[in-house]
């Protein structure tokens, strides 16, 4: 099956390590990022969501419209904006990219950070309306009469839109999360599915809940699954490892200066979350290359276990994540645009090369045991 590839098209330099250099949108560094993804083999990038982070819509739009290749995948809350509103936003930015745009809908793990923009229902409503907002939305991009909705959280009458996207039926949406609530919501709805990245087994299990959610939701299909890691790479193993260690002192250099804002509270509300510190309290290193220290620095906090290792070594890595049927594979450094330019020099070749001779390999069994039965 084919593989693709997924980075970070984030509005400025900073990162975990790193202060950023200017503003908290810099256009210019935005476009520079995104060029890099697609001048060096990636396949898309994600406009992350936060509270008071520039808005990804329109920067996704800008970007957009000044590359020819790179496809888009626009983090979306359902809170921040009516469904209606939303669904004529992501029609445009179709339009925009001519047919390159993926949303992704955030239900929102923290009470906090949903409270900064007044969101106040509790966990399991969030999912409920995540889940009546996408259904809206798809059919908003796919009904060309009016028609009237009276849901639990959405109430509107009458309404048709006149912009639709170039993909048909309607672009993909995308949707993560580690609870039995995600994975219901998650697998009702999504076309791909988001995981960040754990041990081998450990995802195994996830991608079957995932399958069974889809299942019990009626579906004849099952979404795609995507997993997301921060890799660390050098030229040696050592030199990698030497990286590493450098990167989880300036990760806890910034966060015990303060200069990291972070969600409010201690244990982390969100499965997801939970899921990486309890990987990371059971131990460091896990499978061909995966390291938690990463994770456990930042608290858990989103995508952030590490693979460490030579690009050999990090490739072989994802193909292990490949052969349990992840066919996205998300990946974002600490120096964001350096470490992007490298992992598309160094490794995505490796992983696309090795997808293509085994999915050859399969074509060709395939080939000799319809011969075979044909004798």
């Amino acid at each position: 099956m084919p593989v693709e590839f997924l980075g970070i098209a984030a509005t400025n330099d900073g990162s975990e390590t790193t202060p950023r250099s200017g503003a908290a949108f810099d256009k210019e560094y935005t476009l520079r990022l995104a060029r890099a993804h697609e001048d060096h083999g990636w396949d898309r990038v994600l406009f992350a969501y936060g509270s008071g982070s520039p808005d990804p819509a329109p920067a996704a739009a800008y970007v957009a419209s000044r590359l020819d290749r790179l496809q888009i995948l626009l983090a979306h809350r359902p809170n921040v904006s009516y469904p209606t509103f939303a669904a004529k936003t992501f029609a445009t930015l179709d339009r925009i990219s001519e047919g390159r745009l993926t949303v992704h809908f955030i239900t929102g793990g923290n009470d906090h950070e949903q409270g900064r923009e007044g969101d106040t229902l509790t966990k399991d409503e969030r999912y409920a309306r995540t889940r009546e907002y996408i259904r809206i939305v798809k059919k908003i991009w796919t009904t060309h009469e009016p028609f009237d909705h009276e849901g639990e959280y959405y109430c509107f009458h009458d309404f048709v839109s006149d912009v639709f996207p170039v993909q048909q039926p309607r672009p993909q949406v995308s949707f993560g999360g580690s609870s039995p609530a995600a994975y219901e919501a998650g697998g009702a709805e999504a076309d791909v599915y988001c995981l960040w990245g754990e041990p081998l087994a450990r995802t195994a299990e996830q991608i079957e809940n995932v399958k069974a959610a889809a299942k019990a939701a009626g579906r004849a299909d099952v979404p795609r699954i995507q997993v997301a890691f921060r890799p660390i790479i050098a030229p040696t193993e050592e030199l990698a490892w030497e990286k590493a260690h450098r990167t989880v002192g300036a990760i806890r250099e910034r966060r015990e200066a303060g200069l990291v804002r972070h969600h409010r509270g201690g244990a982390p509300e969100n499965a997801g979350s939970q899921r990486l510190i309890a990987i990371a309290e059971a131990g460091e290193r896990y499978d061909r290359a995966l390291w938690t220290p990463t994770a456990a620095a930042t608290g858990g906090a989103g995508n952030s276990n590490a693979l460490v290792g030579t690009p050999e070594t990090v490739a072989q890595a994802l193909l292990d994540y490949y052969d349990l049927g992840v066919d996205i594979l998300s990946a974002r450094g600490y120096d964001l645009l350096g470490d992007a330019i490298d992992f598309g020099r160094h490794v995505i070749p490796i992983v696309r090369e090795e997808v293509a001779r085994r999915d050859a390999e399969r074509v060709a069994r395939g080939t000799r045991n319809l011969a075979a039965v044909g004798e």
